[in-house]
């Protein structure tokens, strides 16, 4: 799970990094219509930067702990007493 992490945390930051610059000019557009685009700009930047982070940190920590539990429910029951012989 750690390669798997490692390989894809780049390729992740390199796009999100692409998207949010690539927004950034709308966040700051001037001029006819500027506010309306500054508005979808920086709705655009954070929503890719939560995306991200949502990404990066809460789901793979979700997922740990679900299927930890998972686990923990899923271990067979212990046998505490010899069962009985066959007649």
């Amino acid at each position: 799970m750690k390669q798997a992490a490692t390989l894809r945390l780049r390729p992740i930051l390199m796009t999100t990094g692409a998207m949010v610059l690539g927004a950034l000019p709308l966040a700051y557009a001037t001029g006819a219509g500027g506010e309306s685009r500054q508005a979808i700009g920086w709705v655009i930047v954070g929503g890719l930067t939560f995306g991200t982070l949502f990404t990066l940190f809460v789901v793979p920590t979700a997922y740990t702990y679900l299927a930890r539990k998972r686990e923990v429910h899923a271990a067979p029951p212990t046998i505490t007493h010899a069962p009985h012989p066959a007649e």
